[in-house]
């Protein structure tokens, strides 16, 4: 007799850059909050009509640089529903099938799988053109770490419905923590942020 244990793996994968000359300004994993990823995997499996990747939230709080330049970095926030970025800033919806993405062939989701392979990339993309934000700097030269657009944290958000008043609620699914990096109006920032779903299948005979 056989019996299967089923696992699913996820990992994330970010790479910020400058899509003009290919600086690459942040290269790294990302953390995971399970409960709400679990949750929203099965909204979305059982077509509840929520759960999905909604929006890419930019924050400010997770990193800061003492007076010797060291920077201190912050745990990424992963545990509870209630999670959220440290100080979140601004967010783009990178959900391509909503009304709110006023930009949907640069911001969007691309699902790649292989055939036989037991696992799924979701490849997530934002762009953060040259006047955006609104009220950023006009240069990428600030002296300062911690002002509004000058990021170091970031987190992948999924839509759990709508409030009376049209505001979409949404939980904190992944959380990545990185130096400062400056959104100013003399460049465009690109985000490709990958998550892989892999299934871990083991094989137990009795």
């Amino acid at each position: 007799m056989s019996t299967i244990n089923l696992s699913y793996k996820i990992e994330g994968f970010l790479k910020i850059y400058d899509p003009n000359n290919g600086e690459i300004f942040v290269d790294k994993k990302n953390a995971i909050n399970y409960e709400n990823f679990s949750d929203a995997l099965a909204l979305t499996l059982s077509d509840r009509g929520y759960g999905q990747i909604y929006q890419m939230a930019f924050g400010n709080g997770g990193a800061t640089v003492d007076n010797t330049g060291v920077i201190i970095y912050l745990p990424p926030n992963t545990t509870g529903i209630t999670a959220s970025l440290y100080n979140q800033t601004y967010a783009k919806v990178v959900d391509d099938n909503s009304s709110f993405n006023l930009d949907p062939t640069r911001n969007k989701m691309s699902v790649f799988h292989t055939a036989g392979s037991v696992y799924s990339d979701i490849l997530v993309q934002c762009l953060l053109d040259y006047g955006e934000p609104s009220g950023q700097a006009a240069f990428d030269n600030s002296t300062q770490t911690d002002g509004e657009y000058v990021f170091d944290e970031l987190g992948l958000l999924a839509n759990y419905g709508v409030e009376d008043n049209g505001t979409v609620i949404t939980r904190l699914l992944t959380h990545v923590i990185f130096h400062p990096v400056q959104k100013s109006l003399n460049r465009q920032i690109q985000i490709d942020y990958t998550v892989r779903i892999q299934s871990i299948t083991n094989m137990i005979t009795i």
